[in-house]
């Protein structure tokens, strides 16, 4: 299936310059990379935070499922603001919260409760990550059809490695500085870099600010097409927010230790940039998707039943068979977004569908997970519905691998 040719509408009649092109590619990937370390570091330590923190289970929930909820809330908001100010303005704002927002989390609130600068910081994360999370597929979409799969496959690994590095780093980072507070406001510091990257970019298309809004044309919302890539993305989204929140807690409920199981969940998120890198250039080759969809669905649903149910000696087998299936799911469901549109403008209209209701209705699952925890005492209930989440989205991704277009 061949791609149309690049819509260089926002660059300027020719488009932005290869080595602009370049240097938006580097900074593309570093934001992603900076995607998902709110959510890893906090499940990492979560043990040690709710211990010294005294936290009550309705502000674990709340914490662990909130980001994820506020994704799908913010992210209808992002293509507005793209078409007013200009996707690189938005992305360098977004990054900006995100970097106070990391930051607020670890702040100390002198004989007060945690729980306050722990929502505010997790709220301000939860809107910044909404909007990249949106921006990113279009500006690939945009600026990168002739690379397609490549940036989709480099920006997507960036995001599982923004989840490995915060679940392998955050509990080494608790033992070196003594406290769960500087071990989650460090994370601020290579958000804060990426925003200083992007300074130049935003400037070089600051007159995006001052363009007319695009033309509304036919409304994804009404289209077939997009409802099943988006309720494709709705369990995709259930599993992997899910891992990013439970997959530490399940494990040392399962007797493994801190250190363990942050090694573990931090090798089956490098085994999903494995999944995401190998997942898009596949995807953008094949004439049509359904088979791979359905069988990373299955993979991803599988490998989490085992995670929970399989024999602990063989824990790394179903965390890397989970690592592998859900880094190639999340991949191909937002590589969707770029093969299911002709234009950058209905890419992004696509993505702010898809990620706000994916993502509104993918929080479910942490919040699911923590609602059985808490009525059941254990995971095996959660075990019993993500074999049932694996198969809808095995499904859905059937239905979003046919070769068609959302209509503009």
């Amino acid at each position: 299936m061949r791609s149309p040719r690049p819509d260089t509408s926002a660059g300027g009649p020719s488009g932005p310059s290869r080595r602009a092109l370049l240097y938006l590619g580097v900074c593309v990937v570093l934001v992603g990379l900076n995607l998902r370390t709110v959510f890893s570091s906090f499940s990492a330590i979560l043990p040690e935070i709710t211990a010294a923190a005294d936290l009550p289970a309705w502000a674990v929930t709340l914490l662990t499922t909130a980001p994820v909820t506020l994704l799908g809330l913010f992210a209808p908001v992002a293509p507005r603001l793209a078409r007013r100010f200009g996707a690189e303005n938005v992305l360098l704002g977004a990054m900006a919260l995100l970097t106070l927002g990391l930051l607020t989390r670890g702040l100390p609130l002198p004989g007060g409760s945690a729980v306050p600068l722990l929502l505010i910081g997790t709220v301000a994360c939860g809107a910044a990550i909404a909007l990249g999370n949106v921006l990113l597929p279009s500006i690939v979409k945009r600026d990168f059809t002739h690379r397609l799969g490549l940036m989709s496959g480099l920006y997507t690994t960036a995001i599982c490695a923004s989840a490995a590095l915060g679940a392998g780093l955050t509990y080494p980072l608790l033992q070196a500085t003594g406290s769960w507070r500087p071990s989650l406001a460090l994370w601020a510091a290579p958000a804060a870099l990426v925003v200083v990257l992007l300074v130049p970019v935003a400037r070089r298309h600051r007159s995006a600010a001052s363009a007319p809004p695009a033309p509304g044309g036919p409304s994804p919302w009404r289209s077939p097409v997009a409802w099943q890539v988006t309720l494709f993305m709705v369990f995709q989204a259930m599993m992997s927010f899910s891992v990013f929140a439970w997959l530490a807690p399940i494990l040392r409920d399962r007797g493994v230790d801190g250190a363990a199981a942050g090694l573990i969940v931090a090798v089956s998120i490098v085994l999903q940039m494995t999944g995401s890198l190998v997942a898009p250039p596949l995807a953008v080759r094949l004439r049509d998707q359904r088979v791979l969809n359905a069988a990373l669905g299955l993979m991803a649903g599988g490998g989490f039943v085992l995670s929970i149910f399989g024999p602990l000696p063989l824990i790394w087998v179903w965390t890397g068979l989970l690592g592998l299936g859900q880094g190639g799911l999340t991949a191909v469901a937002l590589t969707m977004i770029a093969l299911r549109t002709r234009s950058a403008a209905m890419a992004v209209r696509l993505s702010g569908m898809m990620q706000g209701v994916g993502y509104g209705l993918g929080s479910s699952g942490t919040f699911l997970v923590g609602q059985l925890l808490a009525l059941t005492g254990g995971f095996a209930a959660a075990g019993g519905m993500f074999a049932v989440v694996g198969v809808l989205a095995a499904v859905f991704g059937w239905q979003a691998g046919r070769p068609r277009y959302v209509r503009e």
